[in-house]
């Protein structure tokens, strides 16, 4: 859409069109408050918006967005998450059951999600996403849950449980609530708040992966975990910053590293708020893809594309073929260049 002085702008359509630039809304330099950047979310002055358009325009189209590759807070935490699997204390019942014990505490926090942008968010543990829980079916899992937010919140899984587990019911700020049940069916699940309004504990950081491994084991693979999420920073009910485990273009900063060969294994979900789909497309090649993964026997789709809705998620299993660089990114042109695109990097 051209850019028209006379038409009211918003602030999605900025980011929009700041997120390829070499100046752009990731790049860092834009996001002080006296950038035009802060200048033109805190809606001062059309001509000053008008001006920094042309520039920004201009910028798009002879340099094109760097998002730079400094080691940031938030980059460390999303390259963390992408093998970081809690399998909780463990230990064996009276009965000879397996029980896994967790700790999850939800608390008010920032976290950083680009270079130079920090999020006002409520998150299990300080982290966005919040941990990756994993046990084998059939165990005992017993999650101690503390809110430590002013608000009300709890932990409502997916999966196969008693109705009291359901985490439908608020922990009050201050309180401990306890959830145990056996874990089942096997597949990748998933954890997240279930207070109204939904919508904004779901947006504002409250979610997880949650593994449940099948008792016959899997074929060995490298094994990586992937939540794609947005993060609406206007409270406008739209995203303008799109990611994969919380961090914008992690991992076209840092590619992630496989062996040409090798099994891959990604256990990807989706818990993107305000908007109805997501997707991971793979480029120069394609993935065998387990809806679910609850049944490991079950026939794969073969594709190099899938949508997933919000809470739906699946198994990926990837095998790079030669040396290089393959692309992942969200099929929505617009999460990719607002964030949701990576790099995987085969190495012989």
């Amino acid at each position: 859409m051209a850019f028209d002085p006379k038409r009211p702008i918003s602030r999605r359509e900025v980011l929009k069109w700041g997120a390829a630039g070499t100046l752009g809304v990731l790049g860092g330099a834009l996001l002080n408050p006296g950038s035009w950047f802060g200048r033109t979310v805190k809606a001062m002055d059309k001509h000053d918006v008008h001006s920094a358009l042309q520039t920004q325009k201009h910028a798009m189209m002879t340099h094109g967005y760097d998002p730079g590759k400094e080691r940031t807070k938030g980059l460390e935490a999303a390259i963390e998450a992408l093998t970081s699997f809690d399998y909780g204390k463990v230990s064996t019942r009276a009965d000879g059951r397996v029980l896994r014990e967790y700790e999850l505490v939800a608390m008010d926090t920032e976290v950083e999600i680009a270079n130079g942008i920090k999020f006002p968010g409520w998150a299990y543990n300080g982290t966005i996403p919040g941990p990756t829980l994993r046990c084998t079916e059939g165990d005992i899992v017993r999650i101690k849950f503390w809110n430590g937010s002013k608000h009300p919140h709890s932990i409502h899984f997916h999966g196969i449980h008693p109705t009291k587990m359901d985490g439908i019911e608020p922990v009050q700020s201050g309180t401990e609530f306890i959830y145990e049940f056996e874990a089942k069916p096997a597949g990748l699940h998933i954890y997240h708040c279930h207070i109204p309004p939904l919508a904004k504990h779901i947006h504002k950081g409250l979610y997880g992966n949650f593994i449940i491994d099948p008792k016959k084991p899997r074929k060995t693979a490298h094994e990586l975990n992937m939540v794609m999420n947005g993060f609406d920073l206007d409270l406008d009910g739209e995203n303008e910053v799109y990611t994969v485990n919380g961090y914008a273009f992690a991992f076209h900063a840092y590619p992630i590293e496989v062996k040409v060969g090798e099994l891959v294994r990604v256990y990807l979900s989706n818990l993107t708020e305000f908007d109805l789909i997501n997707s991971f497309h793979l480029h120069a090649n394609f993935f065998r893809y387990y809806e679910v993964g609850a049944d490991p026997e079950a026939r794969p789709v073969l594709t190099d594309t899938i949508m997933q809705c919000q809470g739906q998620r699946g198994i990926l299993e990837i095998v790079f073929p030669e040396p290089g660089q393959y692309m992942f990114h969200a099929h929505q042109s617009e999460f990719a260049e607002l964030g949701w695109l990576g790099f995987f990097e085969a190495k012989a």
